[in-house]
């Protein structure tokens, strides 16, 4: 029986290290957020709305992976709180258009605010090769995200 190649091993044991890494860092950030009864899958839609502007229901659950009746119940929950709006499309009426009232984009911007702090934060305690490092880092890991 053959061995694994040493570089099979140290690339496996990196790719177990950076995700383990990233799913941690990811999930620190994410307990940085304006409203804390909010879900993640909530903010996910605010978000996307906040990137990329009104979006029907379907092209939202399609956006976030999940199911029509799922993304339902979610756009309820936060048009229930009035953060996002529905309305016709004014090109077809059979068409709902999904939208961030000011309320929906507060939230996006004090999350994000309050995200960037935090990383700000740790940045801080971190030496100026650290922090370069990690610059080059989140580039690497932008072109990786983009394949």
């Amino acid at each position: 029986m053959r061995e694994p190649a040493a570089s099979t091993i140290d690339l496996s044991r990196e790719a177990s290290d950076l995700r383990i890494a990233t799913f941690r860092l990811a999930r620190r950030m994410r307990t940085q957020r304006a409203v804390d009864s909010m879900s993640d899958g909530q903010f996910a839609v605010l978000a996307a709305l906040f990137v990329h502007g009104p979006h029907t229901l379907g092209e939202l659950a399609d956006r976030e992976r999940v199911s029509a009746p799922a993304m339902n119940r979610t756009v309820n929950c936060l048009q229930d709180s009035g953060y996002l709006t529905r309305s016709a499309d004014e090109n077809d009426g059979r068409k709902v258009v999904i939208a961030l009232t000011d309320e929906g984009r507060a939230v996006v911007d004090e999350t994000a605010r309050r995200r960037d702090a935090w990383v700000e934060e740790a940045l801080a305690d971190l030496s100026a090769a650290e922090r370069t490092t990690l610059a080059q880092a989140a580039e690497i890991m932008q072109r990786m995200v983009a394949r």
